[in-house]
């Protein structure tokens, strides 16, 4: 359990403002700065919500990293980056780390603006060894003798980014630390060949008994001394056999571990020995817990990794006002319903089965859910080869991680026109996890891709009739759905299978159509009745469709209106208004007048939807306001 705030007659965490002010604590006062760092981070994230898991496995790793390194002349990258808490904690963001992804706070991640100390910005997994070994290679054409350490998770091993590093840090045999932080977890349990591997331990206790034993059994006769030579010569090579290293020095990487991440006496030591005398690339292997020191995120370590505000007592997430059931809770019950009726449906998660809603859907059909880790390059391809074969795969991954697997979509499910159905969860802004996590983009890098059908619901209701629609078409097909709630409007008990291409006129008016996609068509139809009140009389389409778009109806009603806003909560640049626009000027429309509402090109920073809803001008007052600027109207 945690430490008590009053073990102790006053804080020293409140004397620490940088990391050179734990460079001379005892090892003693380091565990106790340890306890008091975890008291911090439990508290702030029950309050804030965050990431507290990842980073309670890594406090003393933290503290041992700090104070051995000569930060930030070395450099420190952190793996994914929601692992950094107690790293902004020591490095001057104490007394505003309450702030922790707040809206105009920290953010959960790494930044450059933030502090010095954060060497590299991470918000998706795997790019740590890549991005130090360029750190490494660029202090090595300067003549510096400072280092780079990259931090890197065992789930975020599971990516072949991660492997690419290694590969290019072992042919170029520069001075690279990869610290690899095994807890056996990255957000889902571990899976996969690579997983097995690295939880086969030797414990480096058992290692050092059997050494001793040994030496003090041969240390008696030249003949001893000899044989415990070639001995000293095999025991890498021994220890490698029994223990991971034996992958990693396949990558000519120095392999050194598993080691007790809780134990700073241990990793300080470890640490001093590298930095003083390793020459290449060296690995650690560090061994911790996720949530160490709070209970619940020990026993429920994949509950904790991500989480909403909770009560620190018992675990338990605050109580929430009842709201409509969740899109992705909408597309978990669809995709069980879908399975049951068609049994060619399998799904498809990228280490984020409860994530993406398809925790029910494992249980019930455990040989057609297939996890594939922080793979999503691999796992869009995996699907193609399930499509030729007739299977119907849906590949559910968040917005911002399908970015990862552009050219596997292109070349490997439109190209060859195969049926796989992309289940793109968090469309839009996230919220609280910020750039790294907004699905802004995807409107924008699909849209241009041949053959793909691209919908967007309106609703939990339409989200339904979109899944059924796309595991019946006869090619590829994305469905774009986006975070939280829905509109808590009546599930039917059919699924009804759409007319590709074809949208639905909800409300006609004569002086201008507001076209919305996805999540801003309930807004614009909340814009249309304020705008009624100002003497404007506006129609609202929901094209339903991106591509192909319904050009009759869009181009009847844009010739009859005159006048034209599109809405997405996706970039303008490339969207869905940028499409509308093509649209018109290929019918030769080009008379009508358009206003384009969707973010701008700048990075969405982390806050609440509904502010930066606001801040981008698509929410319902901003849609107003760009109407009547169209009319002309104060």
């Amino acid at each position: 359990m945690l430490l008590s705030p009053q073990s102790y007659p006053a804080p020293l965490l409140d004397t620490i403002n940088s990391p050179a002010d734990i460079r001379s604590l005892s090892l003693d006062e380091l565990n106790r700065l340890a306890g008091e760092i975890r008291e911090i981070i439990v508290k702030t994230v029950s309050r804030n919500g965050g990431h507290l898991a990842p980073s309670l496995g890594v406090v003393e790793l933290t503290l041992a990293l700090h104070s051995v390194f000569d930060t930030p002349n070395d450099k420190l990258i952190w793996d994914v980056g929601h692992q950094s808490y107690a790293h902004k904690i020591i490095t001057g963001r104490r007394e505003i780390f309450s702030t922790l992804r707040q809206y105009k706070g920290i953010s959960g991640f790494p930044k450059f603006k933030e502090s010095e100390y954060d060497a590299f910005e991470t918000g998706h997994s795997s790019t740590s060894i890549s991005a130090a070994l360029g750190i490494t290679l660029a202090k090595h054409y300067k003549n510096s003798s400072n280092r780079a350490i990259a931090v890197i998770g065992d789930g975020s091993m599971t990516a072949g980014i991660a492997f690419e590093g290694l590969n290019q840090a072992g042919h170029l045999d520069k001075d690279l630390i990869v610290i690899l932080n095994d807890n056996e977890m990255s957000i889902s349990p571990n899976v996969g060949a690579l997983s097995s591997f690295l939880s086969r331990k030797l414990s480096g206790k058992t290692m050092r008994r059997v050494k001793d034993h040994l030496v003090e059994k041969l240390q008696i006769s030249d003949v001893g001394e000899n044989i415990l030579n070639i001995l000293r010569k095999s025991e890498e090579s021994f220890k490698s056999f029994f223990t991971p290293g034996m992958l990693f020095e396949a990558f000519k990487f120095d392999y050194i571990g598993p080691i007790d991440g809780h134990n700073i006496a241990d990793l300080k030591e470890t640490l001093e020995t590298v930095r003083d005398n390793a020459q290449g690339p060296v690995l650690i292997h560090v061994l911790t817990q996720k949530g160490k020191g709070y209970e619940p995120a020990e026993k429920n370590p994949d509950i904790f990794h991500g989480l909403g505000p909770f009560d620190i007592s018992s675990g338990k997430p605050h109580k929430t006002k009842d709201g409509p059931v969740t899109y992705t809770q909408v597309f978990g019950d669809t995709m069980v319903r879908l399975a049951e009726k068609d049994e060619k449906i399998v799904a498809i998660s990228a280490a984020m089965v409860s994530g993406t809603g398809l925790t029910t859907f494992a249980k019930k059909f455990p040989d057609r859910l297939f996890d594939v880790g922080i793979s999503e390059q691999h796992a869009v391809t995996f699907a193609a080869g399930l499509a030729t074969e007739g299977i119907k795969p849906v590949v559910a991954i968040y917005s911002s991680f399908f970015q990862r697997a552009v050219d596997q979509i292109i070349h490997d499910i439109c190209l060859p026109n195969l049926p796989v159905t992309l289940a793109i969860d968090r469309g839009g802004v996230v919220g609280d996890d910020g750039p790294s996590h907004h699905g802004v983009f995807d409107f924008s890098f699909l849209r241009y891709i041949p053959n793909l059908v691209i919908m967007a619901p309106k609703d939990e209701e339409e989200l339904r009739h979109m899944l059924f629609t796309a595991t019946q078409h006869n090619g590829p097909a994305a469905v774009r759905y986006p975070r939280g709630g829905g509109q808590n409007v009546n599930l039917s008990k059919h699924l009804q299978k759409l007319e590709t291409g074809r949208g639905e006129l909800l409300l006609e008016g004569e002086d201008l159509l507001l076209l919305p996609i996805g999540n801003r068509v309930y807004p614009a139809l909340e814009a249309a009745e304020g705008l009624k009140k100002v003497g404007i009389s506006a129609a609202v389409i929901n094209p339903r469709f991106l591509k192909p778009l319904d050009e009759a109806l869009i181009c009847s009603w844009a010739d009859k209106c005159g006048r034209v806003v599109t809405i997405e909560d996706n970039a303008r640049q490339g969207g869905f208004g940028s499409a509308v626009l093509e649209l018109l000027s290929r019918k030769g429309l080009y008379g009508i007048r358009t206003c384009n509402l969707g973010h701008p090109d700048f990075f969405v920073e982390h806050g609440p939807q509904k502010t930066l809803w606001k801040n981008s001008r698509i929410d319902p007052p901003s849609i107003i306001r760009a109407a009547i600027k169209l009319m002309n109207r104060n």
